[in-house]
């Protein structure tokens, strides 16, 4: 997996976007960002992103109220089956695509753009009556969680630890916090116990590790930031110290091994429709709007730069 500390994003169109300024589309009429669009986007993809798709979408939605972006959350894996089968101009993405979709995307012949949008910190959370756990290293999470764990009482995590049971939440397999997890944290992509609450919806998580003191479960950073209120950060150990998950530790790359970057796949199909097009121009050159907005870890510098070079590439066709 890429860390964050990567300044390239990979171009993964085969073939230049020839499309981009053609008047085959089916959203509106002129060019410019004057210019009224109209018509339909639609988005799906990963839980992670979503919300940051959802920000660019209503703030796009001020400048052009007559163009419809849906954001769905059906997971990443979820959202590659549906671009490459065509069905979306959009995928978010909280991991790059796999050589078994990106197969899949080329016998249906879709072409695509992948952009790095914002960065996360992976975060696992506590309940706030969870006096004890404030900090897990990697070999205790990976005792946790990994299959076939028998690990199920806080004492066994830790001697030190009281006698509680452990209630485990996490997310759904078609997710790529799920592929980002169990690569991270257990050695190897979908190796996960399975007696856990599974779930693509983030809000499952949180529910059910705040509603119970031996709840323990992982998801975005910003899902830990909407419900601070209700959540107990736990620290992680990768090694170097316990350090907790922050936009300076995401940045930085300290955060390890749960720092990510997060992406969104534009096909070449998308972004010859005039809105889609209008639609992705305002997310890139909003974005450090759009991440506020949503409440997401920055860009680097670096990666800002690379944004705008893949950008111009992709509006050039």
């Amino acid at each position: 997996m890429r860390g964050l500390g990567l300044a390239s994003v990979a171009l993964v169109l085969t073939v230049g976007l020839a499309a981009c300024g053609s008047d085959n589309n089916d959203g509106g009429s002129g060019t410019g960002a004057a210019a009224e669009l109209s018509g339909d986007v639609k988005v799906d993809g990963s839980s992670t992103v979503g919300p940051l798709s959802k920000a660019a979408a209503e703030l796009f939605a001020d400048e052009q109220p007559k163009v419809n972006v849906t954001v769905g959350i059906t997971g990443t894996g979820g959202g590659f089956k549906k671009f490459c089968n065509g069905e979306t101009d959009i995928s978010d993405a909280s991991r790059p695509i796999k050589d078994t979709e990106k197969a899949e995307c080329d016998k249906n012949g879709v072409k695509y753009v992948e952009l790095i949008v914002a960065n996360d910190a992976l975060s696992v959370v506590a309940s706030r009556d969870n006096t004890f756990a404030d900090c897990l290293t990697v070999p205790q999470l990976k005792a946790i969680w990994e299959p076939g764990s028998k690990v199920n009482n806080w004492n066994q995590v830790d001697p030190k630890f009281p006698n509680e049971p452990l209630k485990l939440f996490g997310a759904g397999t078609d997710s790529g916090t799920f592929d980002y997890w169990t690569a991270a944290i257990n050695g190897k992509e979908k190796a996960h116990r399975t007696d856990y609450t599974p779930t693509e919806d983030d809000n499952v998580t949180v529910q059910g590790v705040s509603g119970s003191k031996g709840g323990l479960g992982y998801f975005g950073f910003t899902y830990y930031e909407e419900n601070a209120d209700k959540l107990k950060l736990v620290k992680v150990d990768g090694g170097g110290g316990c350090v907790e998950p922050s936009v300076a530790t995401a940045q930085d790359g300290s955060y390890k091994p749960l720092s990510r970057p997060l992406f969104i796949y534009v096909s070449d199909k998308g972004i010859a429709k005039k809105q889609v097009k209008g639609f992705v121009d305002f997310y890139i050159v909003s974005i450090d709007e759009v991440v506020k907005e949503a409440k997401y870890v920055p860009l680097t510098a670096a990666q800002k730069e690379t944004l705008k070079s893949e950008f111009a590439t992709l509006t050039k066709g």
